[in-house]
């Protein structure tokens, strides 16, 4: 007989706080009746209990020695529980709590020299605050693929004990919004413990699979204050031609687009207002958008899935993108493991994905995460979208890897005869098919060792090009040539 699978909740109480464990599934044969019992939860579904409304820093309290906490990233850093924790940790003398995350805002006071010992940072995607840590060895770093970090909670390899977490106020059902971040939270929050919730009036409500029922709060604390902001900067004049590049030869009407944050994204953005029927497919996005959709540009019309929908999975930049966000059904906040799935992203029309990158050698490997042996981020989705982009059920996919030539501030050429010793590839030489600086786009997919680096010295800043061009002679012992 086939197993039949349900979820029925569970209630029990321990030290007169109500905690919830749920059977999973159960399964029938012909010989005996077996039960599974997991702690693992669906965070939309109502129990009944109510939270246990507390200050911050009774909220962390419950943080013990040895424990596993997940921290909520970008805009949804939950900064002033953050604050409470590193305090309780170092009034209460903890020893060994694992600190995990993606990028967050803010500071990382647990990652400073006092706390060694007490706290130790596991960074998904680094942000500047943790990477003095990392490069000191107080803290670290797992290299992987943004749709895969969900899995390090589903395979039980990350373990929570805690989350903290922000979320929109309540509504009259009692549901929260995870608002701007929905990414790997969803997945920890499934597979903790405790949930710890910062309940911020400044959360936008957003819509997908942000919601959460203030049921599964083991604790909330109320506590209002502006989301971490990242206002748009103008762009260079060496951005605003990459901008220009990209947007006149390599967009096309009706094409779906990918791209982060930064001045480069930004700058293809603006040079787009006269393209028709564009859709957003990312993990993230900025302000930039916002403009395009008023002006009707970004109608998400020719998406086959999720048509006349933007679809996203966390968010960071101005007020101004928090209050288009908020309460809006045109935007759609999902996990990661599903925006960045490479079976969803290659069935969107013209997926154009736009990345950037620290350096790119002459053979076409991308160096994104690291400077040398100093790792400065992680992979993101950069590989994701690439590989989504470069599968394209319509053949008409670009996968785009965008940079200034040279280094603003050390003059330095960004596209080098060998990457630095220590460096990682985190997008290979096989899946690189755009390159893009202010200089011209190189097209490198089906070419040879010899005609990449001609492409590659082509776009490199003119000061370079001759160094370039022997470098490429010595490696390969044969002249670049088209």
């Amino acid at each position: 007989m086939a197993a039949v699978v349900r979820r029925l909740p569970y209630y029990f109480s321990s030290n007169n706080v109500k905690h919830t464990a749920w059977m999973s599934a159960f399964a029938l044969n012909n010989k005996k009746k077996r039960s599974y019992f997991t702690y693992s939860k669906e965070i939309a579904q109502p129990i009944q209990r109510e939270p246990c409304w507390v200050s911050a820093e009774e909220a962390v309290s419950c943080i013990k020695s040895g424990d596993t906490v997940f921290i909520g990233g970008a805009a949804s850093t939950p900064v002033a529980l953050v604050k409470a924790m590193t305090k309780h940790g170092l009034e209460k003398k903890l020893k060994d709590v694992t600190v995990c995350h993606m990028h967050t805002e803010g500071s990382a006071p647990y990652t400073e020299p006092n706390c060694e010992g007490i706290f130790r940072s596991l960074s998904f995607f680094m942000a500047a605050n943790v990477r003095k840590g990392v490069a000191e060895g107080r803290s670290d770093c797992i290299p992987i693929f943004l749709s895969e970090i969900p899995l390090l909670f589903h395979k039980k390899i990350v373990k929570p004990d805690a989350c903290l977490i922000t979320v929109s106020p309540p509504d009259q059902h009692g549901y929260c919004s995870l608002g701007t971040s929905v990414d790997c939270v969803r997945a920890a929050l499934t597979h903790s413990k405790k949930i710890i919730a910062l309940v911020n009036c400044h959360m936008p409500r957003t819509f997908g699979g942000a919601l959460i029922h203030q049921s599964h709060f083991d604790f909330a604390v109320k506590h209002d204050e502006h989301l971490p902001a990242h206002p748009s900067k103008p762009p260079k004049p060496y951005e605003v031609q990459i901008g220009k590049l990209i947007a006149e030869n390599l967009v096309e009407d009706g094409a779906t687009l990918q791209m982060g944050i930064g001045s480069i994204p930004d700058a293809v953005l603006s040079a787009l207002p006269n393209h028709q029927d564009l859709g957003i497919h990312s993990e993230m996005f900025a302000n930039g958008v916002i403009d395009l959709v008023n002006k009707g540009v970004i109608t998400n019309n020719k998406k086959p899935i999720h048509t006349g929908r933007i679809v996203s999975s966390f968010l960071i930049g101005s007020q101004e993108l928090y209050d288009f966000v908020d309460n809006n059904p045109f935007v759609e906040m999902h996990e990661v493991d599903y925006t960045n799935s490479t079976a969803i992203i290659r069935q969107h029309p013209k997926m154009t994905a736009i990345n950037s990158c620290i350096e790119v050698d002459l053979t076409g490997q991308v160096v994104s995460d690291s400077i040398g042996t100093r790792m400065y981020s992680g992979f993101g989705g950069q590989v994701d979208f690439i590989r989504g982009a470069g599968e394209g059920t319509d053949g008409k996919g670009k996968p785009i890897i965008a940079l200034a030539s040279i280094n603003p501030k050390t003059k330095e050429s960004k596209i080098v005869p060998f990457i630095k010793e220590g460096a990682g590839v985190v997008t290979t030489r096989a899946h690189v098919q755009y390159v893009v600086t202010e200089f011209g786009i190189a097209y490198l997919f089906g070419k040879s060792l010899r005609q990449r680096a001609y492409e590659l010295i082509q776009i490199a800043h003119p000061d370079h090009r001759e160094t370039l061009e022997k470098a490429a002679f010595d490696r390969l012992k044969v002249m670049p040539s088209p």
